[in-house]
């Protein structure tokens, strides 16, 4: 189990690490700016799995992605998760890195979705801000931590899509991962969920979860 529900303190968003690039394109971004419920705000969390610090554990379960500090604590970012989220669990590296990247999409998510052959990089692309690229050696695992235009989905399940972080989120989490840097993708049911019956419990008695 994820130890990042017992106690979180939230990290307000901020503007210092974006660019004025960041600055001039978030301004105007085709969509309006969202409230993200308070647990997927940007927490710094209590954490007592074993990664080392550096590396990125992937919740999808919980709607969760974090950030492993030292001294037992994480910083964990709420996310929204898609079919393709779901579809590879296990232990990558970041293997790319990419500011305000293109997207070409694949030929099925071309069959199940109405979208063009290339979108270019802009606040109106569904990758966002920032892309984390995973790869399995040399190979790429197709497994995305990116940005989003539609943040009003964060914590929740959507259609399609990889790991998705508001844009803020995505550049603050950029700005800290070095390439290389450990990925751990827990495979649905070994989350932390909220959701979780053996869960709820211990997070009803967490009083200062989200203060």
């Amino acid at each position: 189990m994820l130890g990042g529900c017992m106690q979180a303190t939230v990290e307000p968003a901020s503007d210092a690490s974006m660019t004025p690039r960041d600055k001039k394109l978030l301004a105007a971004a085709p969509y309006e700016k969202a409230t993200i419920p308070e647990p997927y705000q940007r927490h710094i969390v209590d954490y007592h799995r074993k990664e080392v610090p550096g590396t990125i554990v992937v919740d999808s379960d919980a709607r969760y992605l974090y950030y492993v500090l030292d001294g037992g604590k994480a910083i964990r970012y709420g996310v929204t998760v898609g079919e393709e989220a779901l579809a590879w669990s296990g232990v990558a590296k970041v293997g790319r890195k990419a500011e305000w990247p293109t997207w070409t999409p694949t030929e099925d998510i071309k069959k199940r979705m109405d979208v063009p052959n290339f979108v270019g990089s802009g606040p109106q692309n569904p990758m966002g801000a920032r892309a984390l690229y995973l790869y399995e050696g040399n190979k790429d695992t197709l497994y995305r931590i990116h940005g989003t235009n539609q943040p009003e989905y964060i914590g929740q399940a959507i259609s399609s899509g990889c790991i998705r972080m508001t844009n803020e989120d995505i550049i603050d989490l950029y700005n800290r991962v070095k390439p290389n840097s450990v990925v751990v993708v827990l495979a649905p049911g070994q989350g932390d969920s909220p959701f979780s019956p053996t869960v709820k419990p211990r997070m009803a008695s967490a009083s200062s979860l989200f203060n």
